[in-house]
């Protein structure tokens, strides 16, 4: 994943710290100075992360720090806020509302997966309810009318465009008005872009703007452009008025780092990342969830938002009190591998564990942990229901067990294996046991009743230990919080 090897370094840097003895300037400096050249080195604009290092120092002058101070605690904080600044210019997006026609505009150079992104965006929209339609005012590229029917084909949303017209204003119009009589709440115009940016790309851009008079206009940059990136985003918030930026390509390998500078060149929110081809990879992009998974400290919220997306609203009331009562079957594992696996990309959802950075998945190591989960599965499918229902693995003698493997065609040790897996989830879920349940039964409200001392039950004792201990987890959990909710999650917030 892009910026994986930046988040590494920089948690790095942090853990070298906190292992020294005294926290002095000394101390201090050499920890700035690596995250620095992690920054640099991942193409982050030099004014920013000059102006990033001098924010720290001066939120951290140890000088001041009364004894007592966890300082190790204070620079992380800092660390994390200057982080967030620097990818939160402070003002929301434009947001579409339902049965209100807004129109929206997507610019970008050629070859950033602009019109892939359009649709995507239209999809995301589409599953939230909203009408959106889709034109195609890219006169410029060669078969970029074809890929966008071809894509809205497949995501079945209306979309409008010409072979003939060579005048994007004239279809951009046409497309605009044509949607609006058919009452589509969410119209996003697919403008040409070009191989470098140019005059005529900035005035046939600003033609269609004064045309269609769109509600937002969204900058669509590749991750992996660089140094360029600074300049490159400046120059079209200058043409048009950039209101949001998305950014793909976050699932490849280049450095990605000039992503967060155009984030200050546009003083405009990125909104969402494209981490994939497929349709449904992009996310919703989140500054304090971002920048903690970016850091190895995780996303609870994230987590059970995704979670809550995969687990039916009939169903969640039932899990919730199994969860409570700390009673796991392997009927109860066999679920929670399938909302796993419906949940999205193993890597992304790993990320979202604290301790997890990004980079400790290697490449190809996705697909061995995919196809053992599916191993499992298999063989869970050759169980009986008083097997799958019981939560005392001694029942599975050799007899069982030999039958369980000729049942999914796998080995005898494979089965053993699996159970070892479920023996060890089954302690964890244990730990659960006693969690308060919120009376409507919603995993929403999970994260408001979960605290410190169950987290710190569940979580590994390594991971624990990085995030800084129990105080470190409370702590960490209020920084990366949206609100209340979060606050509440770890025992803080309005009682």
């Amino acid at each position: 994943m892009v910026l994986a090897e930046l988040g590494g370094r920089i948690t790095r840097a942090i853990q070298q710290m906190s292992n020294v003895t005294i926290i002095d300037e000394k101390a201090l400096n050499e920890c700035l100075n690596e995250i620095t050249r992690a920054l640099l080195q991942s193409d982050v604009s030099f004014p920013l992360v000059k102006e990033m290092q001098s924010n720290i120092k001066k939120i951290v002058n140890l000088e001041d720090l009364a004894a007592g101070h966890n300082k190790r605690r204070i620079i992380e904080q800092a660390i994390f806020s200057e982080l967030c600044k620097m990818l939160d210019p402070g003002k929301p997006a434009f947001a579409p509302k339902k049965a209100k026609a807004s129109v929206v505009m997507f610019v970008g150079l050629q070859g950033a997966g602009k019109t892939t992104t359009c649709t995507k965006y239209a999809y995301y929209h589409q599953k939230k309810g909203y009408k959106p339609a889709l034109v195609c005012a890219d006169t410029f590229r060669a078969g970029a009318f074809d890929q966008l029917k071809q894509n809205a084909t497949k995501a079945k949303i209306p979309f409008y465009g010409s072979y003939t017209e060579s005048d994007p204003v004239k279809i951009a119009v046409e497309g605009v008005d044509t949607f609006k009589k058919e009452n589509c709440d969410l119209i996003i115009v697919d403008t040409s872009g070009r191989h470098k940016q140019e005059a005529t790309l900035f005035e046939e851009m600003r033609q269609v703007a004064e045309a269609t008079k769109p509600d937002l206009v969204i900058f669509v940059m590749d991750s992996s452009i660089g140094q360029a990136a600074f300049d490159q985003a400046q120059a079209f918030k200058q043409s048009v008025a950039v209101g949001a930026v998305i950014i793909t390509k976050m699932d490849g390998h280049a450095k990605g780092g000039g992503a967060l500078s155009a984030v200050a060149a546009t003083k405009s929110p990125v909104i969402f990342i494209g981490t994939g081809e497929h349709m449904d990879e992009f996310e919703v992009f989140d500054v304090k969830p971002f920048v903690s998974r970016l850091l190895g400290m995780g996303d609870w919220s994230g987590f059970v938002d995704k979670l809550q997306e995969v687990v039916p609203k009939d169903q969640q009331p039932e899990l919730l009190e199994k969860l409570s009562q700390g009673n796991f079957t392997l009927r109860i594992m066999y679920d929670q591998f399938q909302n796993i696996l419906n949940m999205g990309p193993l890597k992304e959802v790993f990320s979202m564990l604290p301790g997890i950075s990004a980079e400790m998945m290697p490449k190809g190591h996705e697909k061995e942990s995919q196809a053992k989960i599916k191993r499992y599965m298999t063989m869970m499918d050759s169980m009986t229901n008083d097997e799958l229902d019981s939560s005392n693995p001694k029942v599975f003698n050799e007899s069982r067990m030999m039958r369980i493997a000729r049942g999914s065609g796998r080995q005898v040790r494979e089965v053993m294996e699996m159970l070892e897996e479920y023996k060890r989830l089954a302690k964890i879920w244990s730990k659960m046991k006693g969690l308060k349940i919120p009376k409507n039964g919603d995993m929403s409200a999970l994260s408001r009743n979960m605290n410190a001392q169950h987290m710190s039950k569940v979580l590994p004792p390594q991971m624990l230990k990085q995030i800084g201990g129990m105080g470190g987890l409370q702590s960490l959990m209020k920084q990366m919080g949206s609100g209340k909710d979060m606050m509440g999650m770890f025992g803080g917030g309005d009682k």
